[in-house]
């Protein structure tokens, strides 16, 4: 047996991309896709934003790394504007969203080991979740996908249907830590958080002594309209992991806590050798820059309520391929295609056929995840492109 110099943990796809510009990619032939995935939510800012590429130019003829030994000032500079833009107090840098995800964990963890109540320490998640890829991650998700063959998994978690307040209320006992939760979940199915929900789990939060732990790491930084996803509810969390769009495609996560949360978490509880490094702070301080600029969101949220006006006009002109109705918020949409239809089979042929760019999702759900920067014009070409490939899409149980 052959094994491939990459290894062979994905399904590539023939798209080669070789170069992108705003909300386009270029294949190594020359083929041109217009970009609704966007790196799965990753490159808020779409391809080659010139405010970005200068600022990583110019940290990267500066100084790309130093240990966590030393002080870090752009660091301090980057943290501080976060907390001014959250809920938080303070912020651990990681390299990804998982990475988010494992210190959240570690965080709700060590906040009752500090209150001396060590055994205050499982979390309560929810079904079709998707936290990431670490063993304390797919420990989080009760998905037999991410779990099979990687058995014994990290104990510590109890699992309740998504959206269901009293399932996940009947699950608290005496090691209950908290509850971690997608806002919005996004490899799941594109499925928003009812503010019944996520306000009766920040209810029972504090009248248990738990915490509450959300994961933004995809919808958050501006994706729905709004700077976090919690902003749409009311309500705000202890702790919250955030990624992808934070670095516009360069790698960067963060992990934001309360100063309460975040109180077990002293010298030697934590660290990253690269987290926190110069270059991916300047890299997330261009795009908070452009994030916060004036205007920005509120394109978000016109460009949102477009995208969401035009595939609701569509859908029903291809009843035979979609179910009614849209999921998600601002620009996290998704469509969920009849059950004699594949999503992951609909995503390759928009792909291969249509130059059109989606990503699948769970519950047979296509996931509409454009550069937050895109225009009238691009939500047109991309409606026009999927309603031509859902014109002639034959699922593959009538062939």
């Amino acid at each position: 047996m052959s094994m491939p110099a990459l290894m062979p943990v994905y399904p590539r796809c023939d798209v080669r991309p070789v170069r992108g510009e705003g909300c386009y990619l270029y294949g190594e032939r020359g083929e041109k896709y217009l970009d609704f995935a966007a790196g799965i939510a990753v490159n808020a800012l779409g391809h080659g934003h010139p405010a970005l590429v200068k600022a990583i130019a110019d940290q990267a003829a500066t100084l790309m790394h130093v240990s966590n030994l030393y002080g870090s000032p752009q660091g301090e500079r980057f943290a501080a504007r976060l907390v001014d833009a959250s809920f938080a107090d303070t912020v651990f840098f990681t390299n990804s969203g998982t990475e988010a995800v494992e210190c959240a964990i570690k965080t709700a963890r060590r906040y009752h080991f500090a209150n001396g109540n060590p055994q205050r320490h499982t979390l309560i998640t929810f079904n079709n979740a998707f936290h990431g890829r670490t063993m304390g991650a797919i420990s989080a998700t009760n998905q037999a996908k991410m779990r099979d063959g990687f058995e014994p998994l990290l104990p510590g978690f109890a699992y309740a249907p998504f959206n269901d307040l009293d399932a996940a209320l009947a699950l608290i006992d005496d090691h209950t830590a908290g509850f971690m939760v997608e806002t919005v979940q996004g490899e799941g199915g594109v499925t928003a958080a009812t503010p019944a929900f996520l306000q009766g789990l920040r209810k029972a939060a504090d009248e248990h002594g738990l915490l509450l732990v959300l994961d933004e790491v995809q919808c958050g930084y501006g994706r729905t309209g709004k700077m976090w996803g919690y902003e749409h509810y009311g309500i705000t969390p202890d702790i919250m992991s955030v990624a992808k769009g934070i670095g516009g495609g360069f790698p960067l996560g963060a992990c934001l806590v309360t100063a309460e949360a975040a109180k077990g978490m002293v010298f030697g509880t934590h660290g990253s050798t690269y987290g926190g490094n110069p270059l991916a702070m300047a890299a997330g301080e261009a795009v908070l820059d452009v994030i916060q600029g004036d205007g920005f969101l509120d394109h978000v949220t016109t460009m949102g309520e477009r995208l969401r006006a035009a595939l609701e006009q569509m859908i029903p002109n291809h009843d035979h391929l979609f179910e009614p109705g849209l999921r998600g918020k601002g620009l996290m949409l998704g469509v969920k295609l009849k059950p004699e239809a594949d999503a992951r089979a609909f995503v390759a042929h928009l792909r291969d056929n249509h130059g059109l760019l989606t990503v699948s999702a769970g519950e047979n759900v296509v996931r509409v995840l454009p550069p937050l920067v895109i225009e009238d014009a691009h939500v047109e070409e991309f409606v026009q492109r999927m309603s031509d490939g859902a014109r002639v899409f034959v699922p593959a149980s009538d062939d």
